[in-house]
């Protein structure tokens, strides 16, 4: 009974690190997309 309970909360934990690891390279990778951007209206003169 104790494995049971004890796999399920690991299983949990480590969805919920997954998860919030996902949300942050989704961020990171946007603000390197606005960094691009900027970086050729620069070059561009806008």
């Amino acid at each position: 009974m104790r494995t049971k309970i004890l796999f399920r909360v690991l299983a949990a934990a480590l969805a919920m690190f997954a998860l919030s690891a996902c949300n942050t390279i989704h961020g990171a990778g946007k603000d390197i997309e606005r960094a691009g951007e900027e970086i050729q209206e620069e070059a561009r003169g806008d």
